[in-house]
This record gives C-alpha cells, structure tokens and sequence, in this order.
C-alpha cells in the first residue's frame, strides 16, 4: 500500500497538469470560459421551474432550488463518469510513449468534475440567498453526500474507462443509461408522486439516496439517517471495490486495445 501512496505523490503534478488540461479543452474558445460552471446549472433550473413548476407547485416548496440540488448531484455524476468512460481511449498517444499509472486520467477526469461541482455549489448558495431560503447549520454535512457522490462516480468511471477500451458500443449506450436514469432520480419530480411499484425502482437507484440526504441538509434541516448513510457507504464501498478490481485486472492490456 506504500508503494501505490508513494507512486500517487510522485505523479500528482501531472495528475494537476491533467485536470488543467481538461479544463482548458472544454472552455476552449469559449468566450465566458468557466462561468459557464455557474451559468449552466442556472439556465437549466429556469427553464426546467417553468416547464415544471405547474406540474409539481403544490407538492414541492422553492421548487427551482429542489431541481438546482437535484441537477448538481445528477449532473456531477453524468459529466464524471461521461469524461471517465474515454479517459484511457482519450490519453493513448501518452500512455503508448511513457509510463504513467494509468488511473490517474480516470481521476484528472473525475477531479476536474469537481471543480464544476464546487461552482455548481455556489451558484445553488447564490439561489438560496436570493430565494431568502434558510440556511441551516445542517448545509456543513453535505460533505457526507458529496463526498459519497464523487467515490461513487469514481468507481463507476473506473469500471467504464476499463470496458470501454475493449468494448467501444459502451460510449453510445452509456448517453441512452444516462437518460433512463434521470428519470429514475427524483431530480425534477417529488417521490410523492410516484405509484408504489415505481416508487421502490427508484429506491434501488443509489443516486436517489445521495440526491435526497443532500437535499434534507442543504434545505430541510435534517440531519442523515444512520440507514441513510450505512446505505451510501454500503453502495460507494461496492462500486468502488469493482471498478478498481476491473480496472487492475485489464490496465495492463490497455495499450494493446488503445
């Protein structure tokens, strides 16, 4: 284990080069550069509260905050683990010249997802205040999601860089999995209105469980439930385990495939 922790410091300045490249690819010739990690959450909660607000109005209170936080979780895990899937596919004229760890491009791809999702934070705190929604001292625990959502993602970016090498169809139906599951996250729809059989799918989705803690510190001043958080971790530990397993088992075939 010393070994890896060792190999990880000796490589962290190219995993920095690594996230600022991915970030100066997609603002390239962007006039509003990285606003847009503000903006883009923003545009989307306007246009989803209008489409919706008729809908939901009178099941969901600061409905455009409720999309806002379920976007943020949502969106971080799609951008994650989208920009993971082709992460070895994407880095193969560097792997095939020099050695480097190979899971560091998944984690440049994942870190670099987060600095999006911090700015996707401050632009919900921004609403909040505009909103003149309370702010509670719950909003300090939505590390524990957060955090369950960036060690899910990981693992699951993991598992698909490694498939992906071998298996190239996973980068088209990933995009048709990612929209199924949107709809299967309470993101834009309150849980209360779903019949009982719909109800219990969605409950199996592990991001329904890290939308809905996030959403109960940041607004409704609840602390996690202790099944609530067993359940995270039981999810991120499972995910995580395989991903890296997969990962491993396959890296050293990557550059016969790349």
């Amino acid at each position: 284990m010393s070994s890896y922790i060792q190999n990880f410091k000796k490589f962290q300045p190219l995993l920095a080069e690594l996230v600022a490249r991915d970030i100066k690819i997609k603002y390239r010739r962007s006039v509003l550069g990285v606003l847009w990690t503000l903006l883009n959450p923003l545009f989307m909660m306007i246009i989803l509260s209008v489409v919706f607000s008729s809908i939901f109005k009178y099941d969901i209170e600061n409905f455009p905050l409720y999309i806002l936080s379920g976007q943020l979780i949502f969106n971080f895990f799609n951008d994650a683990t989208t920009s993971s899937m082709t992460s070895i596919i994407g880095s193969a004229a560097l792997i095939k010249k020099v050695y480097v760890p190979k899971y560091l491009f998944v984690i440049a791809r994942v870190f670099s997802s987060f600095i999006n999702l911090m700015a996707s934070l401050v632009a919900l705190i921004l609403v909040m205040v505009a909103m003149r929604a309370e702010l509670h001292w719950t909003v300090v625990l939505s590390v524990i999601p957060l955090a369950m959502i960036i060690l899910f993602s990981l693992g699951v970016g993991m598992l698909l860089a490694a498939l992906t090498v071998k298996f190239r169809d996973i980068m088209h139906l990933y995009s048709v999995f990612t929209t199924g599951l949107l709809y299967l996250t309470p993101v834009i729809y309150p849980m209360s209105i779903l019949p009982e059989a719909v109800r219990i799918v969605v409950n199996i989705n592990p991001l329904t469980n890290m939308v809905q803690m996030f959403r109960n510190v940041m607004f409704y001043n609840t602390l996690p439930t202790f099944s609530s958080i067993v359940l995270g971790m039981a999810e991120v530990a499972v995910v995580l385990v395989l991903g890296t397993y997969v990962f491993y088992k396959n890296q050293d075939e990557f550059i016969l495939n790349i």
